[in-house]
Order: C-alpha cells, then sequence, then structure tokens
C-alpha cells in the first residue's frame, strides 16, 4: 500500500495535462481563442511548476517529503475547482482557467518529483529502481487512461475534467497520509548556506552527468506531448474523431510507453553500464520512429510507428530516475530529483506551442527536427557518460550506487 500512495502522487500529476489534451480543441471552440492560446491552457501549468519546483524540492530536504506533498495535492485540486467554477459561471472564463491551472501547476511541482525523493529514502538497491521503475509505469498509466478519462467527461460538458481534479486529489491524499511513514530525520537539517554549498558541491563533481540526465528526460517529455498534441488535432480535423475513440488513439502510444517503463524498471536493478546502453538505445529508437513518421500520413501504419517511440521512451525515463534518485545523499535528494522535474516540466511546458507553430510551419520538417533533437542527445549520452566500479561511502551509505564520472 505504500507503493500504491506513492504510485498514486505521479498518477495525479499526469492526469493535469494529459486528461485536456482531448479537450482541447472542442476548449478553444467553446471559449473562441487561437490555437496559440489554447496551447498555454497546459504551458502555463507546466511553467509554474517548472519555477516552483526548486523551491519545494528544498523544503522537502528541510522539513519533510509529506509536508510538501499533501499541500500540494491541496493546492492542485483547489486550482482544478476554480477553472471548473469559471468554465461553468463566467462569460470570460479563459481568464480564470488560466489562473486555476496556475495554482495547479504550484500544487503540481510538490508531488511527483517529490515523491521519486520519497521513494529514495523508503528503499534501497535494486529494490528502489524497482520501485522507481513502477512510479514512472503509473506516471505511463496515468498518461494512457487520462485521454480516455478526459473523452469521456466531456460527454457531461467540456469543462467535466476540471471537477474530477479535486476527487483525484483527495484520494491520493488520503493514501499519502495512512499508507506513507517516512523515517525520522536523525539530526537536524543543516541551515541553508551549508544546504547551497553542498549542492554546489554535487553539481561540480556530478554535474555534467546530470545536466545530460535532465536533457534527456526533458526531451522526452517534450517529445511525447508535443506529438500528442499534434495527433489530437489531426485526428479531429483530418479523421473527424472526437470523443471517447480519440481518447483510446492517443491511448496507444502511451500503452507502449508505460508497459516498457514498468520491465526495464523491474529489470535494471541497479546495473549502471545496463542503464546507460538502455538510454542510448531508447533515444535512437525514438530517432528512428521520429524519421520515418515523415513518409507515413495513414492512421494505422503512423500510430505503429509513433509506437517504436513511445517504447525508446520507456526505455530511457526509468534508467534516467534510477541514475538521478541514486546519484545523491537522502539530505540533498530532494533538491536534486526536483530540479530533474522542473526540467521535465518544461520539457511538457514548451513542447505544445512548439509543435503547434511546426505544425504550421512543415510537417516533414516537424518530424525531422524531432529526429534530429533525440539523435543528438543520445549522442550526449554515449559520449559523456563514463561508468566508475569504485563507490563512494556515500553511495554505500545511501542506495550502493555506482559512481558516474563522465568526461
Amino acid at each position: 500500500m505504500t507503493i500504491v500512495a506513492i504510485g498514486s502522487i505521479p498518477l495525479i500529476l499526469v492526469l493535469g495535462n494529459s486528461m485536456l489534451i482531448p479537450v482541447l480543441p472542442q476548449m478553444k471552440k467553446e471559449l473562441d481563442i487561437s490555437q496559440f492560446q489554447v496551447s498555454l491552457i497546459i504551458t502555463v501549468f507546466s511553467v509554474a511548476a517548472a519555477i516552483s519546483i526548486p523551491i519545494l524540492g528544498y523544503f522537502s530536504d528541510r522539513f519533510s517529503r509529506k509536508a510538501v506533498i499533501i499541500p500540494a495535492l491541496i493546492l492542485y485540486g483547489s486550482g482544478g475547482l476554480v477553472a471548473g467554477l469559471a468554465s461553468a459561471w463566467f462569460d470570460n472564463a479563459y481568464f480564470w482557467i488560466m489562473a486555476g491551472r496556475i495554482m495547479q501547476g504550484l500544487g503540481a511541482a510538490g508531488t511527483a518529483p517529490i515523491a521519486m525523493a520519497l521513494t529514495g529514502d523508503l528503499f534501497k538497491g535494486a529494490k528502489q529502481s524497482k520501485v522507481l521503475g513502477l512510479v514512472e509505469a503509473s506516471n505511463g498509466f496515468g498518461k494512457v487512461i487520462s485521454p480516455i478519462i478526459g473523452s469521456l467527461l466531456a460527454l457531461l460538458f467540456w469543462y467535466a475534467a476540471f471537477f474530477a481534479f479535486p476527487i483525484f486529489c483527495l484520494i491520493s491524499i488520503l493514501l499519502t497520509i495512512f499508507f506513507v511513514k517516512e523515517k525520522k530525520q536523525k539530526k537536524e537539517p543543516p541551515p541553508i548556506g551549508s544546504y547551497v554549498k553542498g549542492l554546489f558541491s554535487v553539481f561540480k563533481h556530478e554535474g555534467r552527468w546530470l545536466f545530460t540526465a535532465y536533457l534527456a528526460g526533458a526531451t522526452c517529455l517534450f517529445t511525447l506531448f508535443g506529438i500528442l498534441f499534434y495527433l489530437s488535432d489531426v485526428l479531429e480535423k483530418t479523421y473527424h474523431t472526437d470523443g471517447v475513440p480519440k481518447g483510446a488513439i492517443l491511448a496507444i502510444p502511451l500503452l507502449f510507453m508505460t508497459s516498457t517503463s514498468y520491465i526495464t524498471g523491474s529489470k535494471i536493478g541497479k546495473k549502471m553500464p545496463l542503464m546507460k546502453k538502455l538510454i542510448v538505445i531508447g533515444l535512437l529508437l525514438m530517432t528512428i520512429s521520429f524519421s520515418t513518421l515523415v513518409f507515413f500520413k495513414s492512421l494505422i501504419p503512423f500510430i505503429a510507428i509513433l509506437a517504436i517511440s513511445s517504447i525508446g521512451t520507456g526505455l530511457v525515463l526509468p534508467c534516467i530516475n534510477s541514475f538521478i534518485t541514486g546519484s545523491v545523499s537522502t539530505e540533498k535528494r530532494g533538491f536534486v530529483t526536483s530540479l530533474y522535474g522542473s526540467v521535465r516540466f518544461l520539457g511538457v511546458a514548451i513542447g505544445p506551442p512548439i509543435y503547434g507553430w511546426m505544425m504550421e510551419w512543415s510537417r516533414s520538417g516537424m518530424f525531422l527536427t524531432t529526429a534530429s533533437l533525440t539523435l543528438v542527445v543520445g549522442l550526449l549520452c554515449l559520449m559523456l557518460i563514463r561508468v566508475k566500479k569504485k563507490k563512494t561511502s556515500e553511495e554505500k551509505e545511501d542506495s550502493l550506487f555506482e559512481k558516474l564520472q563522465f568526461t
């Protein structure tokens, strides 16, 4: 039940964007707004989260993980309620929807990234990698079911999804309160000066590989949400598909990603060389998929080729999660994982508007640019990562992860 409770936190987070994607075209029509304005409904959520994540990460290190997660979930649900009530009652609802989405983004900052740190606190070694794989699978499962849930709720009224957020948050809050038992801190948290000095030390010695890992995670989320935004638009305009069928089609590539994430997390253990290989292979699969999509416009082969990219994403993310979570001591883990979450959110934030612009520019250019990006990131991971067998005392104490050293 502890794992279920932890897994519910990123699940709630994912619903914040993925559940709205199938509703965006209808939202655009009902609110009479532009394509750019509707993409901002996704973007402001992610930008607000990205900005506030490092701050909440520090608080989670300073106080406790639950002391951040529970208020964050309350704020997240409240933001959905504000957006829903505004959509139901106000003529100029767009402004209030954006305000509610910013509230949700601020709340989202204290969910999945802190859940990763909490997993690192409670589980060690191979079990930690397995649970992190389950957390990423929960994240992916949320992406699978959320388009379907969003489409079903839209059958009631277009803004019904906003009212679902408080309900889901309440369930996660109760699970966290009753089933997550944090270990008591053995010593007082360091003053902020010492804390910041320690973080600088971490990034001085581990910065190159950490930032490379951050870039890989952000790239996966950027391409995922960008392509989903493109696919949602194509399904409605070209294939005249909406409602539940549309949600089901959007869920197909996400299902491949979720299944791969779960299998990867359960198999990698603490094998750092294997993780590096899987990261590179995953990014190469994404490159092959995106470059091949240029030649396919029919829906069935398009989805089949896109699934290859989803498998690649499912290989990359659990390995990145394990690298980052096991890289630093408990006292600094909240900030480091939160910064990773911040970068991931930025990837989600810029995906829809950039892909919206590229859709108007060139379909082929969009896919080839995406393939070039994943190829470059894959090569960076291949060239920069050096796995060193020698273990540091900090890592032996924390999670027995092998130290990574980068050229």
